[in-house]
C-alpha cells in the first residue's frame, strides 16, 4: 500500500512539474519594457484593425485601393509564380498549418521541461481561429470574383484572411516564446526578420491567387499584433520575476 501511494505521489510529481511555469529573472526595467511593448502592440493592432474595418464597411481608406491592387496583381501572373504561390498557400492553409502547429506544440510539450510555452502557443492559435470565424461571420465581406481565383472557387467570407492570421499568429508568437528566453539580440532580430518575410509571403500568396483584398490581409496582421501583445503580457505576468521581489498571486510550489 505504501509503495502504491509512493508511486502515485511520484506520478503526480512528474505531471505537476511538467506544468510548473518556469521562472525567468530580469530587472525591473526589463519587465516594465515587456509590459510596455505588450500594450503598444495591442493598441496599435486594435487601432489599425478598426481603421481597416471602417474602411471596408464604408469603401474608403485602405479599402479604396483594393480593386486597383487586385488589377495590378493580375498583370503579374505567370506559371512559375503561380506554382510558388500555390505551394505557400498550401503550407499556410487550413490543412498544412494545423498539422505544423499540432506537430510543433506536441513535440515542444513533450521535449520541454515545462509545458507553459507550447500551451500558450496553442491557446494563441485557437484565439486566432476564433477571431477569424467571429469577425468573418459578422462582417460578411465577399471575396474577389471567382473567375480571378487560381486555386479553385471559395465562397466563404473574405474579411479577415484566415490564412494570414494563422501564419502571423504562429510565426510571431513562436518567435516571441523562443527568443524571449534566449538572450541573443542578433538571433532574435534574424528570427523576427524571417517571420516577417514569411508573413508577407503568406499575404502575397492570398492576394496573388485572388482570394483576398489587401485590406483583408492588413486586418489579419493587425489582429496578430493584438494576440502577440496579449501573449506577451500574460507570459510576463506569469513567468517574469525580479530578484528579491515577493511573489504574489501564485500558489506555493507552482511559481
Amino acid at each position: 500500500m505504501a509503495e502504491r501511494l509512493q508511486e502515485g505521489r511520484n506520478w503526480w510529481s512528474v505531471v505537476h512539474n511538467k506544468f510548473v511555469v518556469e521562472e525567468r529573472y530580469v530587472s525591473s526595467r526589463e519587465r516594465t519594457a515587456l509590459y510596455r511593448a505588450a500594450v503598444v502592440l495591442v493598441v496599435v493592432g486594435v487601432a489599425v484593425f478598426l481603421a481597416t474595418l471602417i474602411g471596408v464597411l464604408h469603401s474608403d481608406g485602405i479599402a479604396s485601393a483594393d480593386e486597383a491592387a487586385q488589377r495590378w496583381l493580375i498583370g503579374t501572373h505567370s506559371d512559375t509564380l503561380t506554382g510558388v504561390m500555390r505551394a505557400v498557400a498550401v503550407g499556410f492553409g487550413p490543412v498544412g498549418l494545423p498539422i505544423i502547429v499540432l506537430v510543433a506544440t506536441i513535440t515542444w510539450g513533450l521535449l520541454a521541461k515545462h509545458a507553459w510555452r507550447p500551451m500558450l502557443l496553442a491557446a494563441a492559435m485557437l484565439t486566432g481561429v476564433g477571431l477569424a470565424q467571429i469577425i468573418g461571420a459578422s462582417v460578411q465581406r465577399p471575396r474577389p470574383p471567382v473567375d480571378q481565383m487560381l486555386f479553385g472557387p471559395d465562397h466563404t467570407f473574405s474579411f479577415p484572411s484566415g490564412h494570414v492570421l494563422g501564419a502571423s499568429d504562429f510565426l510571431l508568437v513562436t518567435c516571441y516564446l523562443v527568443f524571449s528566453r534566449v538572450r541573443k539580440p542578433a538571433a532574435a532580430r534574424v528570427g523576427f526578420a524571417v517571420a516577417i518575410f514569411l508573413i508577407v509571403l503568406a499575404a502575397a500568396s492570398r492576394l496573388y491567387l485572388g482570394y483576398h483584398w489587401v485590406s483583408d490581409t492588413v486586418a489579419s496582421i493587425s489582429l496578430s499584433l493584438v494576440v502577440l501583445g496579449a501573449v506577451m503580457a500574460l507570459d510576463t505576468w506569469r513567468t517574469v520575476r525580479i530578484p528579491l521581489e515577493p511573489v504574489t498571486g501564485v500558489a506555493p510550489g507552482t511559481g
